[in-house]
């Protein structure tokens, strides 16, 4: 709407404005009215009503504004995965599939005290509040009032005062008030309330999953690294056997002293690995501790206990069925359809603001000088009241406000359709990380059986005297290095596991 009509506008109901609200009708008069069309509105008695005009210009104002398109994002989703045709359903507690007693436990501790889980449920709370903030609108509005006062009044002033300059004042009443939700404006913003108090809920369990794959990613990794502290120490022993047995061969004059050198530097180099090792299980079970949500005391006093080493976990299968549909429960994915929910209501809310607002009010009470009189009828005050507001011209905040809801609410659609994609793209990643995970541990048990017999049939050979320390000892180094892949392997199956559990938003099981 241009200024011009604006002003035209303004420029008419001028006189209607400084008559004050005893010149807009007399009793009857707009029923009167109503009953004679054939009568030219402007030509109807006098005086002229121009509450019609008053209702026809809110609506005309109200018919300017043009409200944005509610978006509708449909995402393409195929039937099924690759691979997959059977039914399968998820499951919240996906790590129970590892059959680890210790991890069972460190999730329950962790889900218990860690602080961003806490954070995040402190946020529900909080979009619980604002929700009954915005129900509260839709109910009346009551108070109560009590009020007392000694007061004086001047003797000097222009008025001249009987009696006594000082009096008391006594009041008590209860007012109320209520808005009359006419075009639904209201019920919008609590519908916008509620899809953000899901979306508080989504984004905790959005917390909760990521935390719970950290923790199973921190846990597996510090398996593995027990597993690799468990093989130093074992090949460490069997080095240095092999340092005394050349050392009685040194001393006997059956070998050099550069083959007993060689062989204490091999020794010394495990030594400097083993420490490091040492550390890294220290500095890992800090991390654990960390996720676990655990005090800085219990940081320096306290240690994880295991239930069981790397090797005895068994990732589960995925079953043969794994629906797309399973994907529309990934908790980001919830959120992110709860913020496009929250926009479409919103838009209406901000739209439904165009048009005029009732208002209601009441007040009943008493009023007096004296505490005695103050429930008297004679003191009894009360006041019934209607409102209807609409706002004329406001410079354009009112389309601009449109704008701002509708940008809002393409952001969220976009925001929601590019996580339905990258949801894609995780669980298709973690499929093939899945697979690969499996062949990769196959290939290097393979290769570490293989290895493992090599170094032993080398050292029979040393010990024989047929070989050298040398060969033997590249025979261990290559079987030591095969053991580390094939534990890192393990470890890689095991994470490609919890990855696709945090893909899916949870673990899986055959649906009956």
């Amino acid at each position: 709407m241009n200024k011009t009509l604006a002003s035209r506008i303004a420029a008419y109901f001028s006189p209607l404005w400084k008559r004050g609200a005893g010149g807009i009708s007399e009793p009857g008069r707009l029923a009167t009215v109503a009953k004679s069309p054939s009568v030219p509105l402007l030509q109807r008695g006098k005086p002229r009503s121009r509450a019609p005009l008053v209702l026809l210009a809110c609506l005309t104002l109200a018919g300017c504004v043009t409200l944005p398109e509610i978006l509708h994002p449909k995402p393409e989703l195929p039937a099924a995965w690759p691979g997959q045709t059977a039914a399968a359903e998820l499951t919240p507690t996906w790590w129970k599939a590892f059959h680890d007693p210790a991890l069972d436990a460190l999730m329950d501790e962790a889900l218990a005290h860690n602080q961003d889980l806490k954070l995040a449920a402190a946020r529900v709370l909080e979009s619980e509040a604002a929700l009954q903030t915005v129900t509260g609108a839709h109910q009346p509005y009551v108070a109560a009032s009590a009020s007392t006062s000694h007061n004086r009044r001047s003797q000097a002033g222009s008025t001249v005062i009987a009696g006594s300059p000082i009096y008391n004042s006594h009041a008590l009443g209860i007012e109320a008030s209520y808005e009359v939700d006419l075009w639904g404006r209201l019920a919008a913003g609590a519908s916008a309330a509620r899809a953000d108090l899901l979306s508080s809920r989504d984004a905790r369990e959005v917390v909760r999953l990521t935390l719970t794959h950290n923790l199973a990613q921190a846990w597996f990794t510090l398996l593995a690294l027990d597993a690799k502290e468990k093989l130093a120490q074992d090949t460490l022993a069997n080095r240095e056997a092999a340092v005394a047995l050349i050392a009685k061969r040194q001393q006997a004059g059956m070998t050099s002293e550069l083959e007993l050198r060689q062989a204490e530097a091999e020794a010394a180099a495990l030594q400097s690995a083993l420490a490091q090792l040492t550390g890294q299980v220290r500095q890992q079970e800090n991390a654990v501790a960390i996720l676990l949500g655990r005090s800085p005391r219990a940081l320096v006093e306290g240690r994880l206990g295991r239930s069981a080493a790397l090797g005895a976990l068994a990732p589960p299968e995925i079953p043969a069925g794994l629906p797309s549909q399973l994907l529309q429960r990934r908790p980001d994915l919830k959120q992110a359809e709860a913020a496009l929910v929250a926009a479409q209501a919103r838009i209406k809310e901000t739209g439904e603001a165009i048009w005029p607002s009732l208002s209601l009010t009441g007040s009943l009470g008493s009023e007096s000088k004296s505490l005695s009189d103050l429930f008297s009828g004679r003191a009894m005050v009360w006041s019934l009241g209607a409102a209807l507001t609409q706002t004329l011209f406001n410079g354009g905040r009112t389309e601009a406000a449109l704008q701002a809801v509708s940008a809002r609410q393409e952001q969220a659609a976009a925001q929601y359709e590019s996580a339905v994609r990258q949801a894609f793209r995780e669980v298709l990643d973690a499929l093939a990380a899945h697979r690969q995970a499996r062949e990769t541990l196959a290939a290097e048990t393979r290769r570490s059986a293989a290895l493992a017999e090599a170094a032993r049939l080398a050292n029979r050979r040393f010990e024989a005297g047929s070989v050298g320390r040398m060969e033997a000892l590249d025979a261990e180094r290559s079987q030591f290095q095969a053991e580390a892949a094939r534990i890192d392997a393990q470890r890689a199956r095991l994470a490609a596991a919890a990855s696709l559990s945090r893909a899916l938003g949870g673990g899986w099981t055959r649906a009956e």
